[in-house]
Order: structure tokens, then C-alpha cells, then sequence
């Protein structure tokens, strides 16, 4: 009995979690997540020692990061996102990270 209840292939689940329509799909995602990544942990050296806070504390860079790295990053998912022909999968989750930030600072 519990044979028959195996698990679904990660990429089929990922396509029904994102709502998307086809395998395809789910892997062109994974490859702009790739690509962003890759891009931002090649830039965020680079960034870091033009502004001089490469050899900065702790706290510092993380505050940098967190100012000009995430939104870096956010705006790569757009342009890779763009390009592999998924903008809107990753405007729709950029929205939604707005709004959430929003919230967060509508609290207080």
C-alpha cells in the first residue's frame, strides 16, 4: 500500500507549487535562479571593493549586502528572468516580496 503512495518527482512538484504548466518551464526557473546567483556572487566582490568595504566589519558589510546586493539580486531575477522568456513568473514573486516588505514597515 505505502508503495503506492511514492512521492512525486521534485520538478513535478516545483510545477505544481509555482502553478506552471510544463517541466520546461520549471527548469528554465531553476536556470535564471542559477544564473542570478552566480552573477550576484561574482558582482558582490567587485561592488564591495569599489565602495572600499571589503575589508570592513561585520555589521557593515552586512548592512551593505542587505542595501545593495538583495536589490541587485531582485533585479537580476527580472533580467535573466526576461530573457528565458519567464518575466512574468518572477515580476508576479517580485510583487509579492514587495508587499510583504511593505507590510513588514506598516507595522510600526
Amino acid at each position: 500500500m505505502e508503495e503506492a503512495k511514492q512521492k512525486k518527482p521534485f520538478l513535478e512538484r516545483m510545477k505544481e507549487k509555482w502553478g506552471l504548466t510544463s517541466i520546461f518551464q520549471v527548469v528554465l526557473i531553476l536556470i535564471v535562479f542559477s544564473l542570478t546567483g552566480m552573477t550576484v556572487v561574482w558582482l558582490r566582490p567587485i561592488i564591495f571593493h569599489i565602495l572600499g568595504i571589503d575589508h570592513a566589519n561585520g555589521w557593515i558589510k552586512t548592512v551593505s549586502y542587505l542595501i545593495l546586493v538583495f536589490p541587485l539580486y531582485q533585479l537580476l531575477l527580472l533580467v535573466y528572468g526576461f530573457l528565458f522568456g519567464q518575466f512574468s513568473f518572477f515580476w508576479e514573486k517580485e510583487k509579492k516580496l514587495v508587499n510583504a516588505v511593505i507590510r513588514l514597515f506598516n507595522r510600526s
